[in-house]
């Protein structure tokens, strides 16, 4: 089983990530923001991945660090249950559609983590959290997993509507990229 756990402490946050690649869709997560633990919820269920997520951190201030931290240590997991990639499809791309949004993702696990997001949400939050810190969030997952990440709206106005639709394709396409591949010997 592929799978991770990585611990993070850092002045503005405390957290811990377990992952297993190959779960059943199942989501513990606990970060202080409601929008963004149904959004971590979403990337387990619709990439088939079991993700816990504890974190505490300094939300008096704003989300930043939590959602960066969390994108961190989640990446860092990613990478980690990879292992050396051995016989993984390595590519991945999904186009999700939610209502009047549709957002594509692509995904290569090529260990050089970059992120390029196009990502105009109309909306400064959604609840709680601050829309900005999607691409925060892709930034330092893709980093820290050591994969490149491209995600682009392609249509949208409801700021909710949107990011669920990028944490999907984003799932969906890891997932891709992630499987093991019979056809491929290393």
């Amino acid at each position: 089983m592929r799978t991770a756990t990585i611990k993070r402490e850092t002045r503005e946050t405390r957290l811990q990530v377990d992952l297993q690649l190959e779960g059943k869709g199942k989501a513990d997560v606990t970060t202080g923001i409601g929008f963004f633990d149904h959004m971590l919820e979403q990337l387990a269920y619709h990439g088939g991945f079991d993700i816990k997520v504890a974190c505490t951190g300094d939300l008096h201030v704003d989300g930043h660090h939590t959602v960066e931290d969390v994108g961190i240590a989640l990446g860092k997991a990613f990478r980690e249950a990879l292992g050396d990639c051995a016989g993984i499809a390595r590519y991945g791309h999904a186009i999700i559609p939610m209502d009047e949004a549709l957002v594509l993702c692509a995904v290569d696990v090529s260990g050089r983590g970059m992120c390029e997001a196009s990502l105009p949400i109309p909306v400064e939050k959604v609840g709680s959290f601050d829309t900005e810190l999607v691409a925060e969030f892709l930034r330092a997952f893709a980093v820290n997993a050591g994969i490149t990440l491209h995600v682009r709206m392609l249509a949208g106005v409801n700021g909710h509507h949107i990011i669920e639709a990028a944490f999907k394709a984003l799932a969906r396409a890891t997932s891709m990229a992630v499987g093991v591949n019979d056809r491929r010997a290393g």
